[in-house]
């Protein structure tokens, strides 16, 4: 009875200690009063956000060169998988833009994961995964995209506001290019899915 009460007592203490460590974890990156505490090297800024952020959309879109193939090997609709070959040219040649806004505002391009875009494309390979090929997973391809797109549009929306307020006129205009591209993509993605594919990814569910 003694070693089973030992026992019980020492399970507690582990977690016990395991709480506290969570606790104090979590109050490490909360204040008191529920404020996120910032790292040491957060932005003081908005110049300094903005050159993150920057960061941030030239990772995301490095990532979505490689995930853009992916995609387009499992559509089976010839105007999807022109779309996505073609948003896949598009997204090269905005790397290179990007470079250039670096370059206009004085810093080095490099590139600082973006877990928004990590996410999202973990998401569009799950719902590959999740479909049959054909006009559901194109539908589903369809919609990952568009979730890409947006993310896009409201990231180069708020740069470009950014950069103008910045008085970066030359990186404002390389990224107002790059944010009506996103815009196309993003209705072209939408004329594509309403025109067929949705209609006959219905049409197989009744069947």
């Amino acid at each position: 009875m003694k070693t089973s009460t030992t026992k019980t007592a020492a399970t507690k203490t582990t977690a016990a200690k395991k709480t506290t460590t969570a606790k104090s974890s979590t109050t490490k990156k909360t204040g008191t009063n529920g404020t996120v505490k910032a790292k040491s090297n957060a932005a003081e800024g908005l110049r300094s956000l903005f050159e993150d952020s920057l960061k941030d959309i030239y990772w995301a879109e490095k990532a979505l060169t490689k995930a853009l193939p992916k995609m387009a090997k499992n559509a089976t609709s010839p105007e999807l998988k022109a779309a996505i070959e073609n948003h896949l040219s598009e997204t090269e040649e905005q790397i290179t833009r990007l470079e250039k806004v670096f370059e206009a505002v004085g810093k080095k391009a490099v590139a600082k994961k973006c877990d928004a875009m990590d996410g999202l494309i973990k998401e569009g390979e799950g719902i590959m995964e999740e479909t049959e090929l054909g006009v559901v997973r194109d539908a589903g391809i369809i919609a990952a995209s568009q979730k890409v797109e947006h993310y896009e549009i409201a990231t180069y929306g708020t740069l470009y506001a950014f950069a103008n307020i910045l008085g970066e006129t030359e990186a404002a205009e390389l990224l107002a290019t790059t944010l009506e591209e996103e815009k196309n993509a993003d209705v072209n993605l939408t004329e594509i899915a309403m025109a067929s594919i949705n209609i006959e990814a219905a049409d197989q569910e009744e069947e």
